[in-house]
């Protein structure tokens, strides 16, 4: 052995496994989390209904943004269609 491996030091036994069991509780910490919420089935569900709430709320914009698009042609055609009417009653006086 060199002087360096004397000047190493070596985690003791007790180290070691108290390094050990702190890992072993944050991981048994998770655990019980993931079950707690595995468990919480009210929580799921709210969890659920803001999904669709959210998708719903996009959904609901997206239509009305095509709509919006729509709404001048169709404006421009009822009023091409309410002008024709109009020369024609016009049409109609004129001839009678």
């Amino acid at each position: 052995m060199s002087q360096q491996d004397d000047d190493i030091d070596l985690p003791t036994e007790g180290e070691v496994l108290r390094e050990e069991i702190a890992e072993t509780r944050d991981q048994l910490g998770d655990t019980v989390e993931a079950l707690a919420e595995k468990a919480d089935v009210k929580g799921q569900v709210q969890g659920k209904v803001e999904e669709q709430k959210a998708a719903l709320h996009d959904k609901q914009a997206e239509v009305k943004a095509k709509i919006d698009e729509r709404k001048v042609p169709i404006v421009a055609a009822v009023a091409g269609l309410v002008a024709l009417l109009v020369l024609l009653r016009l049409r109609r006086r004129r001839a009678a």
